[in-house]
C-alpha cells in the first residue's frame, strides 16, 4: 500500500466521513464514524476506538486524531473508526460503567447476551460488509477507551487481528481511578464521576467546591458524605456503587478486566507510562493477567515516563522538573506502536523482535527483552534503621522504631504547591515539602558508588503499630540528586524551569498508599489491635528507574495523601458515611526498625 502524505489542512481531499448507526444483536444502534480513503486501488485495513467520551466532532468535520496522533495511518491508507458506546452521546442502548463481560456465552447471537465483546464483533461484522478492507481489524485505546479496547480482544472476531490497550482501566479497587489499595481517590473522582453521569452539570460539583485550591477546599468540605450530599444522586451510577461497596465484593470482582484474558486470539501490545498517575496499575496488571492465562497469545509491552496518554505528544521529553530527552514519545510511536498494527493488520515488514520495550528513567534509555521483569532482576532486601539509614543489612537493635502523630485535621499533601486541580507532575514532583514534615519519615542511603537499577514491582513489608484501630500507609521511593546538581540548557528549556534549584531534588520515583484494614486481603477488612506490632504487606507497582552515582535512594513514610486519597478516620468505621467530628483523633504510628521486626522494601535490582 502506497503511503499517501497529507497536509493537516487537506485530509477532505483524501479521506471522507460516514456516520452511521450500526445494529447490534439485540437491535439497539450504536453510532459509528467511519473515516475512509477515497482511493479504493487496494483494500484498506481498519482501525477502531469505542469511547464513551464522545466522537466530537459530529457533522461534516474531522476528528483531531487524524491530524495528530493518527496521521501515520491517515498517511497509510487505513480506514479509521470511531464508536459512542452503547448508552453513550448518540449511541441507544443503556450505559454501564466498565461493564463486565458475560461469561456464559449462549452463542454468537443471542439477543439477551450482549456485553462489550458482543457489540465489538458485531461492530466488526458490519465494517467488513460496508467498507473497502482487506479483512485485517484492529483496536486501541487510552484509559477508559482502553477497557474497551481491552474487552474487544474477547470478541475473538476472526478479523480482528491487533489489539492495543493503552493505561487501560484494569480493576478500579485495587489500583485504578477510583481506589488505590481500597482507599478512595476523593479528588480524581468527585472532579470525574459525577460529571461522567451527568450529574450537577451546570453547576459542577467542582466549582462549588474548590474556591482556592484543592487542599484547602477539600479539607474544609470534611467527608465524602458531604460531597455526596452534593452530587445529589439517587439513582444506580458508580458514584453511589463506590460507598455502597466499599470493600471487595463481587461487584467489583466482576469488574476486574484482568478476569476475561483467556484464550486471547488477536495480538496485543499493551501500553502504559511508569509516571502515569491514572491507570499505570492497569497496564501492568493487564500484561500479567493475559501473559499467565493466555500464554499462546502474542503478547507485547511498552512502556515509557509518561504521564497519562502522553506517548501520544511527539515532543514529549520531560515533565514538571525531571527531563528525560530522547523524545520518548516519537520513538515509540514510530518504532513501536506502528510497526505493530503494520505488520497484522497490513502484513508488512516484520514481526516485531522486540515483546518488551521499556524506557528506564534516570539512564533515560530504551531496553528491550522478552520477559518483563527481566531475567537479571533480583528482589533484594533494603532495611531502614533507627540513624534515618537505608542498607542492605539486616537490624540488629533488640528495641528500635521510629514515631510519628499522625492528625487528619493536618494531612500530608499530595504536592508542595495549591493548585486548583489534580496535576500530573505529582507523580515525579520533588518530596523537600514532605522531608519537612513532622509525620513523614525519612531513610535515605548514603551515595551511590554505581549505578543502582531497579526493573519490576517493589514488595513493602512494614512492621507497624497503631494507637488505634486503622491506618493508612504511603511509602515512596524517591531518588535524591547530588548536591550542585544542574540540567543542561536544552533542559531547562524544555521544561521551563531555569530557576528551579535542582541541586538536592528529591524525585518521587513510585509512591503508593495502602489502607491498613486490608492487610489481610481486600475483600477482609480487619481492624487493629491498639499498640500491637503487626505486618503490613503490599506492592508498590512496576518502576523502570536508574538511581545514578552520586545520587541516594530515600524511604518515606507517612500515613495521608491528601486530597488525592480521602482521609482515614484511624478507626474501624465506614469512610463513606462518617461525620467531620470521626476525624478528630490523632493517633501515634511506630514503625519498627528492630531484630524481628525489621521494616524493609524488596527492590526489584536488576544484576548486571
Amino acid at each position: 500500500m502506497a503511503a499517501q502524505t497529507i497536509h493537516p489542512d487537506s485530509i477532505t481531499d483524501f479521506y471522507t466521513k460516514r456516520e452511521v448507526m450500526i445494529p447490534m444483536r439485540d437491535g439497539v444502534k450504536l453510532y459509528t464514524a467511519v473515516y475512509e480513503p477515497k482511493k479504493n486501488v487496494e483494500e484498506h485495513p481498519i482501525l477502531m476506538m469505542r469511547t464513551p467520551y464522545s466522537c466530537e466532532p459530529y457533522g461534516e468535520s474531522f476528528d483531531n486524531y487524524l491530524k495528530g496522533f493518527l496521521k501515520t495511518y491517515v498517511d497509510a491508507g487505513y480506514i479509521l473508526v470511531f464508536q459512542d458506546v452503547r448508552g453513550r452521546y448518540k449511541s441507544e442502548g443503556e450505559f454501564v460503567q466498565v461493564r463486565p463481560l458475560n461469561k456464559q456465552k449462549k452463542g454468537k447471537k443471542d439477543k439477551k447476551n450482549i456485553d462489550e465483546a458482543t457489540d465489538t464483533y458485531d461492530t466488526i461484522d458490519w465494517l467488513l460488509k460496508h467498507t473497502h478492507n482487506n479483512g485485517r481489524v484492529g483496536t486501541w485505546g487510552i484509559s477508559y477507551e482502553g477497557f474497551y479496547a481491552t474487552m474487544s480482544a474477547s470478541c475473538n472476531h476472526p478479523a480482528l487481528k491487533a489489539v492495543s490497550s493503552q493505561a487501560p482501566v484494569t480493576d478500579w479497587f485495587r489500583g485504578d481511578d477510583r481506589h488505590h489499595n481500597g482507599a478512595f481517590t476523593f479528588l480524581q473522582t468527585t472532579n470525574f464521576l459525577p460529571a461522567l453521569e451527568g450529574r450537577n452539570i451546570g453547576k459542577g460539583v467542582m466549582k462549588q467546591i474548590v474556591k482556592n485550591d484543592v487542599y484547602t477546599d477539600f479539607l474544609a468540605l470534611g467527608t465524602f458524605k458531604n460531597a455526596d450530599d452534593l452530587v445529589q444522586d439517587t439513582t444506580e451510577t458508580m458514584w453511589n456503587n463506590i460507598k455502597n461497596h466499599p470493600n471487595f465484593d463481587a461487584f467489583w470482582q466482576e469488574r476486574d478486566a484482568r478476569t476475561t484474558c483467556y484464550h486471547l486470539q488477536p495480538a496485543i501490545l499493551v501500553v502504559g507510562g511508569t509516571y502515569d498517575s491514572e491507570d499505570c496499575y492497569g497496564a501492568w496488571g493487564l500484561y500479567r493477567a493475559i501473559k499467565e492465562q493466555s500464554p499462546e497469545t502474542e503478547l507485547y509491552l511498552a512502556f515509557g515516563p509518561w504521564w497519562h496518554g502522553a506517548w501520544t505528544r511527539r515532543n514529549f521529553q520531560g515533565f514538571g522538573n525531571v527531563y528525560f530527552g530522547n523524545n520518548s514519545a516519537a520513538y515509540y510511536m514510530d518504532h513501536i506502536q506502528y510497526p505493530f498494527f503494520s505488520y497484522y493488520l497490513e502484513g508488512k515488514g516484520e514481526k516485531p523482535q522486540n515483546k518488551v520495550n521499556i524506557f528506564y528513567s534516570g539512564k533515560n534509555e530504551w531496553e528491550f527483552s522478552d520477559e518483563w521483569p527481566s531475567l537479571k532482576m533480583e528482589p533484594t532486601p533494603y532495611y531502614i534503621h533507627g540513624d534515618g539509614s537505608v542498607s542492605t543489612s539486616i537490624p540488629t537493635e533488640k528495641d528500635s522504631y521510629t514515631e510519628y502523630i499522625s492528625d487528619m485535621s493536618h494531612p500530608v499533601s499530595y504536592t508542595a504547591l495549591p493548585t486548583t486541580y489534580r496535576t500530573k507532575e505529582f507523580m515525579i514532583d520533588d518530596q523537600r515539602f514532605a522531608t519537612a514534615r513532622p509525620d513523614v519519615i525519612t531513610f535515605v542511603t548514603a551515595p551511590l558508588t554505581d549505578t543502582l537499577t531497579l526493573a519490576g514491582p517493589i514488595e513493602v513489608e512494614l512492621k507497624t503499630a497503631i494507637s488505634s484501630t486503622d491506618a493508612d500507609f504511603m511509602v515512596k521511593v524517591i531518588d535524591v540528586y547530588p548536591e550542585n546538581f544542574r540540567y543542561p540548557k536544552e533542559a531547562t528549556e524544555y521544561l521551563g524551569n531555569a530557576g528551579y534549584p535542582m541541586s538536592g531534588y528529591q524525585q518521587l520515583v513510585r509512591g503508593e498508599l495502602f489502607r491498613g484494614r486490608y492487610r489481610t486481603g481486600f475483600d477482609n477488612p480487619q481492624a487493629f489491635t491498639p499498640n500491637q506490632i503487626t505486618s503490613v504487606d503490599y506492592t508498590l507497582y512496576d518502576v523502570a528507574h536508574s538511581f545514578l552515582p552520586g545520587h541516594r535512594l530515600m524511604i518515606q513514610i507517612q500515613s495521608s495523601w491528601f486530597p488525592i486519597i480521602d482521609r482515614n478516620p484511624q478507626k474501624f468505621i465506614d469512610t463513606y458515611h462518617c461525620t467531620e467530628k470521626d476525624f478528630e483523633m490523632k493517633q501515634s504510628i511506630r514503625i519498627y526498625h528492630q531484630e524481628g521486626a525489621a521494616t524493609r522494601l524488596l527492590l526489584p535490582v536488576v544484576q548486571e
